[in-house]
């Protein structure tokens, strides 16, 4: 409900019902009327303090900062949190075409809804998994299943996801000739409501992050250069105006309009989530931190011979963070380009498993006649797991997930989906087959969609990855060092390079970190290991790319 609502400080807040579904998904455990009061509280702080900072001391940098800030901090109070649950809320229906498969196999392997949402919630992981499991526990003493709940939560986000689950309830109580027909029907349905919702958003797209390019880019940059003209016509351009709106207010639109595309994506495919546990994955960030003071160490003394002084401090500042991000997620991204690796042979795999079943062959034995004809990286998980359960007597599930199978490190969602199908299969066997090859098919297909939405967003995502890391630094480079030449030589004085480098230096970073992190989510979604890989290697190619470029442009004029 929305309505009053005493806070903790007696105040009284009108709280959205969308704002308290958004604090539930995300299970903060502060209560909504509490979260907008603190914010709420600061915003009041950090205006006072910004008018006071101009009246008091005349201080127009300060005040605009904190005044800004006093936005950011209402903005991100009030729209923060359901932004943060949209985001949640897109990952997980990143999951939604795999939920589908496992409820359409498990109805043609028990045609019974129950069965089936059991089946679903129980060899699924993530949120989507785990809301149909509560859906399902809550109808348990009911004559339902909870698919129509669940679909009813998630069908006003995602109307595929909807349209599927109505199919897969008709499939449950059709015909056995017509269950077939029914079940590919759902599928099929969702797959290509995939395909319009992100085809729809990737043209939707065009205009805004256009805009944002051009009034967070190329404009600011451009106008850089125009700096001494300003000075020799009349205008006023001054440091502290240059710091206000380059270091605060530029950023805080940036940041603000970023957050706004990204709220938009209809469904994500993140990578798959790596654990600290996992054996290659540091469980301590001082490998990447100290690599980052090492190498921001190497450049602050290299630095002070080769750049100019206000140089410096930026040059440490993207060496030593990119470097820091990069050294702290490789090892993250190496373990993922391994899984993706196992998972590309996956498909093919399944189905020969499914045709060799559909022979009346053993699971068991399966497994280990396909490991001998699969690729490489697949052909040793299976491998191992057919050696596992032909020495220790294990049941297809143990082989591959006890504490030693090969799936202890290999973290990978669609292969323990499969693996538990291949446990459901050896216990019905011949019958099974089918289904296992449908299976295979459908993570074929799933692959497909996942590359057609990325090759929707390649043009945009592209533009925007090679803007943060190249072309706008080359750019910000090179107008600094001709408003310097023109600021030098020219007869009225205006902004010194020394002002103007290290704020227009600051801003390269930031849109290195905020353009890379907009890609990057609208790419794939938001993860923080791949969002902060990619920000390092953006922020070391924008601090060479800068500084290259001041030095070229300095030796051309």
């Amino acid at each position: 409900m929305s309505g009053a609502s005493p806070s903790i400080w007696a105040l009284s807040v009108s709280v959205p019902e969308s704002y308290r579904r958004a604090c539930r998904l995300l299970d903060i455990e502060t209560t909504p009327e509490a979260i907008l009061v603190v914010s709420y509280v600061i915003t009041a702080v950090l205006s006072g303090g910004g008018i006071a900072v101009v009246v008091l001391f005349g201080s127009r940098v300060g005040g605009i900062t904190l005044i800004s800030l006093a936005g950011f901090a209402l903005i991100g109070g009030r729209y923060g949190i359901e932004l943060a649950a949209q985001a949640r809320r897109i990952r997980a229906l990143g999951t939604a075409p795999s939920l589908v498969t496992r409820l359409v196999l498990a109805v043609e392997l028990w045609p019974t809804t129950e069965r089936a949402a059991a089946f679903a919630s129980r060899t699924g992981s993530g949120l989507l998994a785990e809301s149909l499991a509560t859906h399902h526990q809550r109808a348990r003493d009911s004559p339902h299943s909870g698919l129509r709940t669940f679909a009813d939560e998630w069908g006003e986000t995602f109307p595929a996801l909807e349209r599927a689950l109505t199919g897969v309830e008709r499939a449950a109580g059709a015909p056995a000739d017509e269950r077939s027909e029914i079940l590919a029907t759902t599928r099929r349905l969702l797959l290509d409501g995939t395909r319009e919702e992100m085809a729809s958003f990737a043209a939707a797209l065009r205009v805004p992050t256009t805009a944002l390019y051009a009034f967070g880019v190329l404009l600011p940059l451009a106008l850089v250069a125009l700096v001494p003209a300003a000075g020799m016509a009349g205008i006023p351009v001054t440091g502290s105006s240059l710091v206000a709106v380059y270091v605060v207010v530029l950023p805080l639109g940036l940041v603000v309009a970023g957050a706004w595309l990204l709220a938009k994506r209809p469904v994500a495919f993140p990578p798959v989530t790596v654990p600290r546990s996992h054996p290659e994955v540091p469980d301590s960030p001082w490998r990447g931190l100290l690599a980052g003071l090492t190498v921001g160490g190497g450049c602050l003394a290299l630095g002070t011979a080769l750049l100019p002084v206000w140089g410096v401090p930026v040059a440490v500042l993207g060496s030593g963070m990119g470097t820091a991000l990069v050294v702290a997620y490789r090892p993250v991204v190496t373990v993922r380009k391994h899984v993706v690796a196992v998972e590309s042979a996956l498909p093919s795999a399944l189905q020969a498993l499914g045709r060799r079943i559909d022979r009346g062959e053993a699971v068991e034995t399966a497994i280990g006649t396909v490991a001998d004809e699969s690729q490489a990286p697949l052909a040793a998980v299976l491998d191992a797991a057919s050696c596992r359960q032909r020495r220790l007597g294990l049941t297809v599930d143990e082989a591959f997930t006890g504490e030693y199978g090969p799936l202890a490190t290999l973290p990978s969602r669609r292969v323990r989906e499969a693996v538990a199908l291949l446990s459901a299969a050896a216990t019905i066997g011949p019958p099974a087959g089918q289904v296992v090859t449908e299976m295979g098919e459908h993570l074929s297909d799933l692959r497909e969609v996942e590359a057609e939405t990325r090759r929707d967003l390649s043009q945009i995502t592209g533009t925007l990855t090679n803007t943060a890391g190249l072309f706008g630094p080359l750019v910000g480079g090179a107008t600094v060092a001709l408003a310097g030449s023109i600021g030098t030589t020219g007869p009225v004085s205006t902004v010194s390079v020394s002002v103007l480098g290290p704020v227009v230096g600051w801003y390269i970073l930031l849109l290195a970190a905020v353009l890379t992190t907009l890609a990057v989510g609208l790419r794939r979604g938001l993860d923080r290991a791949l969002v902060g890989y990619r920000v390092g290697l953006a922020l070391l190619s924008a601090t060479v790319a800068y500084f290259a470029a001041i030095t070229g442009t300095g030796l051309l004029v």
